[in-house]
């Protein structure tokens, strides 16, 4: 009696799996144009504001090996992840980075947006200003009455500055006083509760920008995860806002990504390179813990520690290293985010799973809904 004949051995699935993702990989080479990955969205689908519970929101499941998808509660997560598996998670801590002064001098309002600190200058940032004709080579502006100033030292190629503040004190309390949170611009809400553009295991300050995927998890729930055998594994990659910029170029490998800083512990390779080792799986939660991993592993998937800069753009063709699993909101058309996920799961079975989701009312984008791809 064969009454498991027709079930694949484990296997039997991973050279299903294996032999999918191949073909996919050769399907979604063609397609280069940044028209491949747009998608309608109407605009009310857009999420304002923060659930109340974080972890209540919708949870979307792509079956990498099928393209099938369901649908769930992010609390469902759980179902989804086994002992020995390996959870990574971002720990970046999102700065108040939107300061709005006057310049000296004229009392004309410019608005800076921190992007990066430079490491090897002492209270010099690489920053958006606007409008750009007040912030010229040698202007100065005030922020606070004065509290805080920003001289203008450069201006970059591409429109950014470097600038270099003066003050008194700790200047990371003088920011979080002067400063906003940096929200993406398609959210038009007022954030009341600065916290909630932060994960719960936010720890290390330098993002512009909020590792989304991550804002799903509460505290409880990653003890229940982690009690499963689950481990959880940490890095920390800044986020920078180029993530948020549209591809301009029309032919996606024209694009030029961003560069961004991460760091990856000893102890979070370990775990990462015995996971694989024994047979257990990666999942990445977001893209920019899926950057940081295959920025920092060689070809055979072996992840090194260290600290570097990456400018990684992931796009349907790329051959992952490192994850095998990968948890990420739904990203906006265009974007190099939707490529990466594309890159993952397939571009054909992303749009798909897109469509599905705006049928279905989900939540958009930042403060919106989540998907699982595994």
């Amino acid at each position: 009696m064969n009454s498991g004949s027709n079930i694949p051995s484990s296997s039997g699935r991973l050279t299903n799996l294996l032999s999918n993702i191949m073909d996919k990989i050769t399907r979604d080479k063609n397609y280069t144009s940044v028209k491949d990955y747009s998608y309608n969205l109407p605009p009310e689908l857009i999420a304002q504001d923060p659930l109340s519970d974080r972890s209540s929101s919708r949870l979307l499941h792509i079956d990498r090996e099928t393209g099938e998808v369901s649908h769930h509660i992010f609390t469902d997560i759980k179902d989804f992840l086994k002992a020995g598996d390996c959870l990574v998670i971002n720990d970046t801590k999102v700065i108040p980075a939107r300061l709005i002064g006057a310049r000296e001098g004229t009392g004309g309002m410019v608005e800076l947006l921190l992007l990066k600190r430079l490491n090897d200058r002492k209270d010099e940032w690489e920053v958006l200003a606007g409008p750009g004709k007040k912030a010229r080579p040698g202007n100065v502006i005030e922020f606070g009455g004065g509290k805080l100033r920003a001289e203008v030292l450069e201006v970059l190629e591409d429109g950014n500055r470097i600038v270099r503040f003066y003050y008194e004190g700790i200047f990371e309390e003088i920011l979080d006083e002067l400063g906003a949170m940096p929200l993406p611009p398609y959210i038009t809400h007022e954030l009341k509760d600065k916290s909630r553009y932060q994960t719960v295991y936010a720890k290390y300050e330098g993002s512009a920008a909020a590792p989304t995927a991550g804002l799903h998890f509460t505290e409880e729930l990653l003890k229940e995860i982690e009690a499963s055998g689950v481990n959880v594994a940490r890095v920390t990659l800044h986020v920078g806002l180029g993530t948020f910029r549209p591809v301009k170029t029309e032919v996606i490998t024209d694009h030029v990504m961003h560069s961004e800083r991460y760091m990856i512990p000893e102890e979070t390779a370990q775990i990462i390179n015995e996971t694989k080792k024994n047979g257990g799986r990666v999942i990445s939660v977001g893209t920019t813990s899926t950057r940081t991993l295959e920025s920092a592993a060689d070809e055979n998937g072996f992840v090194y520690p260290g600290e570097s800069d990456t400018s990684i753009f992931i796009y349907p063709g790329y051959e992952f290293k490192v994850i095998d699993g990968l948890i990420t909101n739904f990203h906006l058309p265009e974007s190099t985010l939707i490529m990466l996920v594309s890159a993952f799961t397939g571009r054909e079975e992303t749009l798909k799973a897109y469509e599905e989701a705006v049928e279905k009312r989900y939540r958009f984008f930042s403060f919106g809904d989540s998907m699982i791809i595994i």
